[in-house]
């Protein structure tokens, strides 16, 4: 009778372990920033700044390190080592699975920054929701509400656009609203 049993939950175990990742690489493409070498990108040897052109590296890594200094400044202390991966071409931006989006941050494991978001601000917004996912875990981060995730990214990025599409400007003017109440310094206690 055990028997059974075991080769359920041995079967389940390869499911999880093999099949479900495999899955996820060829489906839900944001998923590839946790080994974007295999996506035909150049990373430096701890992968954690990767390109699609060698020839705009330094023009990559001084919007990394400028977005981790800004975020770690004016928002938060920063404690991990953010990957970054910089698509100059939109084929490598398709390849991470951004679409119409600029950017994009998988909580902890990376951000892929497309072709449009060679900005420092867009950096910074990527690089705030990384600090959210620092500071508030993956999981519970899921479960914010859109205002205080985007809107914070928004406002604290200093994002110079003066309106945004909905519903991102109205994130950002509740964020900025409640941020007046509660105060920078308390961002996080909340």
């Amino acid at each position: 009778m055990k028997r059974p049993v075991i080769r359920s939950i041995g079967r389940l175990a390869v499911l999880i372990v093999v099949i479900v990742p495999v899955v996820a690489w060829f489906i839900v493409k944001p998923v590839r920033v946790i080994a974007p070498q295999w996506v035909h990108v150049t990373c430096n040897a701890s992968r954690t700044l990767c390109v699609d052109d060698a020839l705009k590296l330094a023009e990559a890594l001084a919007l990394r390190d400028e977005a981790i200094a800004f975020v770690s400044a004016k928002v938060g202390t920063i404690e991990g080592q953010p990957r970054v991966v910089f698509c100059a071409s939109q084929a490598c931006a398709d390849s991470f699975g951004l679409g119409a989006r600029s950017a994009v941050t998988l909580g902890q494991f990376g951000t892929v920054i497309g072709p449009r978001a060679w900005k420092p601000y867009y950096v910074r917004h990527e690089l705030i929701h990384y600090l959210q996912s620092e500071r508030v875990g993956v999981l519970p981060l899921l479960f914010k509400p859109q205002w205080w995730v985007e809107g914070m990214a928004y406002a604290l990025s200093e994002d110079p656009r003066e309106k945004l599409v909905e519903p991102w400007e109205g994130d950002r003017a509740v964020f900025r609203k409640w941020l007046a109440q509660v105060g920078l310094a308390k961002i996080w206690l909340r």
